[in-house]
């Protein structure tokens, strides 16, 4: 016992000295089995306790329990390997309701909100549409670009700092706007504004929220997601109307700060990451050979993914992008803004309906479906004067606007391994990004040489057709 012997007489004595002291009764396993190990150490003596309790076995048996865990501070690790993502006090949620404010500002000011400084600028300086389609093509093909890197900037500045910055810069942007005088400013302002849409758009939303979930994955991007059809409900109309009360120049200003003022508090306060990743969502945790980018882009399997969301993501940023103009000759200013407001209520709707059973159907199926409804609706835009099939037509085709972004990430989550969740869904965001870059230009480009709307419309409906078809083939789920 390495010189720690308890004497042979007064036993009794001697432990009842030890249970008159309170702080030393938590010693007794300890001084319990030292007297045996005593005992069984002499020949002879107490053979029963001797073939019960090995001398070694009888302290390295008490040492070895496990020690005591309080149960009003349970481990972090525990907590999110047992989290019910079902449950709605599942701290996650409130990341996606901080993430759904995010969006709404995102494509409020960043993608929608190009309708309305389109017309804007087009009447305040004379300039062409095919012109300022061009430096809102530029807009996206720099937010492309940075979106892929997007990864890898939430894990150096962590989430909440990293859509913050974006957050600000996206409202200064806007801000600037109705004060350039040139072309050469427009480009600048859109410069910013494209680390903005990076740091706020679909590729942050989607790794943030998917760090907290993998088994409602779908249903907690979809829900996180609304908030960017919400924008064209709340951005686009608060703009119109603000411009045609106070003016241009006031209106993107204040617009900016409302909504800013609202969704700063909720990034601050509920935008975190996970305290264990790798309990709570398999995808963040670190795998053990980690996709490359070169890799991403010679798979089949990745470009069967993006290539489909991506051109219809194309058809949908060209046609929104000149919406008001589009509808303008027929509705006029104000109800041309609210009938993009209807656009993004129908992307709510559809986008809320498809949560339900999204994560237990086909997301490619879904995707063909939306997109053949987005090209008819472009059919009924081209061809109706009607004001009612208007507004009907501009529901119909919302009804894909919201899912058609949300559903690259549930077809990655399926086809490809957890680990590589984030890398990919950056990726194929990009690359999204990059392809409809150059719609708005086209569309501006044919509008100015054509003279009318009908070619660049007929041109997006062949590109949500081929969209559709090419959504339908499957090749072997990447490994």
């Amino acid at each position: 016992m390495g010189g720690f012997l308890l004497p042979r007489t007064g036993i009794s004595r001697y432990f009842a000295i030890i249970l008159k002291h309170p702080i030393a009764k938590c010693h007794m396993p300890l001084f319990r089995a030292a007297w045996l190990a005593q005992r069984c150490s002499t020949p002879g003596r107490n053979r029963c306790i001797e073939t019960r309790f090995p001398p070694t076995a009888a302290i390295s048996h008490l040492l070895a329990r496990p020690p005591r865990v309080n149960p009003a501070r349970p481990d972090p690790d525990t907590i999110e390997a047992n989290a019910d993502e079902s449950s709605w006090r599942y701290p996650g949620w409130r990341v996606v309701a901080a993430c759904f404010g995010l969006a709404v500002c995102a494509w409020g000011f960043g993608f929608y909100g190009h309708s309305v400084y389109l017309a804007e600028l087009a009447r305040q300086h004379g300039w062409s549409s095919g012109l300022i389609s061009m430096a809102t093509s530029f807009y996206y093909l720099v937010g492309g670009i940075l979106v892929a890197f997007t990864g890898d900037a939430i894990r150096w500045l962590g989430p909440k700092r990293f859509v913050l910055l974006g957050l600000v810069a996206m409202a200064i942007a806007t801000a600037l706007i109705p004060q350039v005088s040139a072309p050469w400013q427009l480009y600048c302002v859109y410069l910013l504004m494209a680390c903005g849409w990076a740091g706020t758009s679909l590729a942050a939303i989607v790794t943030i929220v998917g760090m907290w979930f993998h088994a409602r994955r779908g249903m907690a991007i979809s829900l996180a997601l609304n908030g960017a059809s919400a924008g064209s409900v709340i951005a686009v109309p608060l703009m119109v109307g603000l411009t045609a009360w106070l003016g241009f120049a006031r209106a993107l200003p204040l617009s900016a700060l409302i909504l800013v003022a609202l969704v700063v508090p909720m990034l601050v306060a509920w935008v975190a990451a996970p305290p264990s990743p790798s309990a709570a969502n398999p995808a963040s945790a670190p795998p053990a050979q980690r996709w490359s980018r070169r890799r991403e882009l010679a798979s089949p399997a990745f470009w069967s993914a993006a290539l489909p969301f991506a051109l219809g993501i194309a058809a949908q940023a060209g046609f929104i992008t000149h919406q008001i103009a589009v509808l303008e000759p027929h509705l006029g200013r104000v109800d041309a803004g609210f009938a993009v407001a209807l656009t993004g209520a129908s992307a709510i709707a559809g986008r809320v309906a498809l949560s339900f059973f999204i994560d237990r159907r086909s997301p490619r199926h879904a995707a063909a479906v939306l997109l053949a409804i987005q090209a008819a609706a472009l059919m009924m835009i081209n061809r109706g004067e009607n004001p009612l099939l208007l507004y009907a037509a501009c529901a119909a085709f919302g009804l894909g606007v919201g899912n058609i972004i949300t559903l690259p990430a549930l077809v990655v989550q399926r086809e490809f391994p957890a680990a590589v969740f984030g890398q990919v869904t950056s990726l194929a965001t990009s690359v999204a990004g990059l392809t409809y870059a150059f719609a708005p230009a086209v569309l501006g480009i044919l509008r100015d040489w054509t003279g009318t709307y009908a070619v660049p419309l007929y041109v997006c409906m062949g590109v949500e057709m081929l969209a559709a078809a090419i959504a339908l083939m499957r090749p072997r789920a990447a490994r």
